[in-house]
């Protein structure tokens, strides 16, 4: 075969792109289900008012139907925040592969307009502050993440990057994104209006630019234009 009829070949054959069967589907809805039922219970009754026999009732399945999704009452909550790192990593892929790591995850966050999709792991944060139980739930929300960044970074930079490398910049951004959360909450509290997460959504953006950028000290002057204007320092960084 000529190069030129491989090149048409490929160009008529995309790659396969598996589509979910039923099972699948079934299987991706009753999680959601389960987890969505998790978080009514904790905005209902509060922490520690509820068991996993509650959330297995509220979702309409057995509590061995549970524990073949989750191991714990606290894993069904931190998986409300997976939404927000599915889309923000479907938006990473999308970059072009000859970008830096940290200009694409910039960029991916920037990509989901709608302010309301870090939503869930606001609210999350919000209601695990108080309640030090449940903060393994947002631990183990950050936990996934970070698996999840690693996985994507490896994916783009090939099987032979430095483990290091990865633990470190996967290590790096997740502390960038728990600053970012720690501040707004200290400046709006558990307020979930939209305005209040388009400044979290806009915390997360600086954060990435900022370890990009290697943390230099932002100057006075540099500091006025970037609160006059919601506009994104570029990054420099070598990831």
């Amino acid at each position: 075969m000529t190069e030129t009829s491989s090149q048409e070949a490929t160009a008529e054959s995309p790659p396969e792109q598996s589509t979910p069967s039923r099972r699948e589907l079934n299987k991706a809805a009753t999680r959601s289900s389960i987890a969505s039922a998790a978080l009514d219970l904790l905005r209902s009754n509060g922490s520690g008012n509820f068991t996993v026999e509650d959330i297995a009732a509220s979702a309409g399945v057995s509590r061995r139907t549970f524990f073949n999704y989750f191991p714990s009452l606290e894993a069904a909550l931190a998986s409300v925040a997976d939404g927000f790192m599915d889309h923000a990593l479907e938006q990473f892929r999308l970059r072009p592969e000859e970008e830096s790591i940290l200009e694409s995850a910039q960029a991916a966050l920037m990509a989901l307009a709608d302010p309301m999709s870090v939503a869930p792991m606001a609210e999350l944060f919000s209601l695990t502050q108080d309640n030090r139980q449940l903060a393994r739930s947002e631990l183990e929300a950050w936990e996934h993440c970070t698996e999840q960044i690693i996985d994507a970074a490896r994916s783009r930079l090939g099987t032979g990057i430095s483990e290091l490398y990865l633990h470190a910049l996967a290590g790096s951004v997740i502390s960038c994104g728990k600053a970012a959360m720690t501040v707004w909450f200290t400046e709006h509290g558990p307020d979930l209006s939209p305005k209040s997460l388009a400044a979290l959504r806009q915390h997360l953006i600086d954060a990435m630019g900022l370890l990009g950028a290697g943390f230099a000290p932002p100057s006075h002057t540099s500091s006025q234009t970037a609160a006059a204007s919601p506009s994104v320092p570029t990054t420099k960084d070598r990831f």
